[in-house]
């Protein structure tokens, strides 16, 4: 699905299911440096599941324009632009990493729209350890594999090479839009706060072995947030949706049917 907001082109999977408005509609938010690509897997189960489903490019990744968006706020911000434009009501919103950041300041600012959401290796917090902004920032291909050092569980290899190298190929892509996103994570403090806002069925889906986001942490945030419930994927690190993906999926399918 393409569209435009304030005439930029916007980039959205739908798996070719278009909206039904009949339906609820579950929208997956990528990490950082990321596209919808990582959601491949997860978006063709649920769009058998009488979901609709649209991971979105945000603006400068995948098939979107650029220029990429600074803040998680103008993320959440730029979303309800987004939702407007769709006419979207009924949301199911599902984050991954940085994903996990723009839902609670999505929440912060808009929750109307908002009836369940769920956060996939994800907090209230996420700072980024200086070296891997230092290494994104002048486009450094050290940066995505340090990303993948600390983000999958032990030294994994992936048919077909790994995923995210796939994404984040060549320096602009890792100047121009990884150290953004990476600069956003680091630079959001509000998460806190924003949490206190959350009134929706909430999960949480956490890596075991997870080195980006620290599960101690998590799990206490995760507990603080009303009408939440937490599931921690064992032999998981940080890239959940690929590393355990049919765990993942399975476990949100239970978390939306109740």
């Amino acid at each position: 699905m393409k569209f435009q907001i304030n005439n930029k082109k916007i980039h959205a999977s739908d798996f070719g299911q278009g909206i039904d408005y009949q339906k609820d509609t579950i929208v997956f938010l990528h990490g950082s440096g990321l596209s919808h690509i990582v959601w491949s897997l997860t978006e063709q189960f649920f769009s058998n599941k009488n979901f609709n489903v649209l991971s979105i490019d945000l603006p400068g990744h995948g098939n979107s324009d650029g220029p990429c968006l600074e803040s998680i706020e103008n993320i959440a911000d730029w979303l309800e632009e987004v939702f407007n434009n769709l006419k979207l009501k009924n949301l199911i919103l599902v984050g991954h990493s940085q994903g996990c950041l723009e839902i609670l300041e999505y929440i912060n600012r808009y929750q109307d729209k908002i009836k369940k959401a769920v956060f996939v290796g994800g907090s209230n917090k996420m700072p980024v350890h200086p070296d891997l902004i230092n290494l994104a920032q002048n486009g450094d291909s050290e940066a995505v594999k340090l990303m993948m050092k600390w983000g999958y569980e032990g030294s994994k290899k992936f048919i077909g090479g790994n995923p995210v190298e796939k994404i984040i190929q060549s320096p602009r892509d890792i100047s121009e839009i990884l150290a953004i996103d990476l600069n956003a994570c680091n630079n959001y403090t509000n998460g806190t706060e924003a949490a206190k806002k959350i009134n929706c069925p909430t999960m949480f889906i956490l890596g075991e072995l997870d080195k980006m986001v620290n599960l101690e942490h998590a799990k206490k945030f995760a507990n603080s947030v009303k009408y939440s419930n937490t599931h921690v994927i064992h032999g998981s690190g940080h890239m959940i949706m690929i590393e355990k993906a049919f765990e993942m999926r399975e476990k949100i399918l239970e978390f939306l049917k109740k």
